[in-house]
């Protein structure tokens, strides 16, 4: 069973192409120039192992805002492509994610109904990095949100992020890829036991 997909979006703000492979062995390759938010995706490739290529640009003299949110749409739809009818699948998943002070929680179901409960307390403040040969450089956390809602509609499913506890906005938003992708992975594996059915009474998750 082929449950890959690859989609590019262009539009005057961004240039983003996504290629998917749903059961993969979590490698990413990655040309993105936000490096907090590429640290992000690798992380979800690894921990949900999906093999995840991303090439993306965009106006980020403006805001990053545009990047982060079109990153989410696309690989949505990745998502929403590679697994079709969701014949077979488990369709739901769930993870609680411990990262040394902070503790993350993540549920999702592949229902078809996009719909996004996201409490997930930060700071507001940019996390700063200061690479050698770089320069300063930032990124704005309040774009993970932006990320996950572009990603949950486009995808067609219901998805819980709760931070329980924590300090640090770096560990809290790792925390929270590493939990939704591990989710995302118990709820796209296929069960052996239903291979041939929809995992719904109506028959249908469109």
């Amino acid at each position: 069973m082929d449950r890959t997909a690859e989609i590019r979006r262009t539009t005057k703000e961004t240039d983003v192409t996504v290629k998917l492979n749903l059961d993969g062995r979590g490698e990413g390759r990655l040309e993105y120039p936000i490096g907090f938010m590429g640290h992000m995706l690798n992380t979800f490739a690894r921990h949900g192992l999906f093999d995840l290529e991303i090439r993306a640009q965009g106006d980020l003299e403006v805001d990053q805002h545009h990047l982060v949110e079109d990153t989410g749409i696309v690989l949505g739809q990745c998502f929403a492509k590679a697994l079709g009818d969701k014949r077979g699948v488990r369709r739901v998943g769930s993870c609680l994610y411990p990262m040394d002070e902070t503790l993350a929680r993540s549920a999702v179901d592949l229902s078809g109904r996009p719909f996004l409960v996201y409490e997930v307390p930060l700071s507001g403040m940019p996390l700063l990095s200061a690479a050698p040969g770089w320069g300063a450089s930032s990124f704005q956390v309040d774009t993970v949100q932006d990320f996950w809602q572009g990603f949950t509609s486009a995808a067609g499913l219901t998805l819980h992020l709760e931070i329980i506890r924590g300090r640090s906005d770096h560990h809290k938003i790792e925390a929270l890829f590493k939990a939704a992708s591990r989710s995302l992975r118990e709820a796209c594996e296929v069960d052996g036991r239903v291979r041939d059915l929809i995992p719904s009474a109506k028959g249908t998750l469109a």
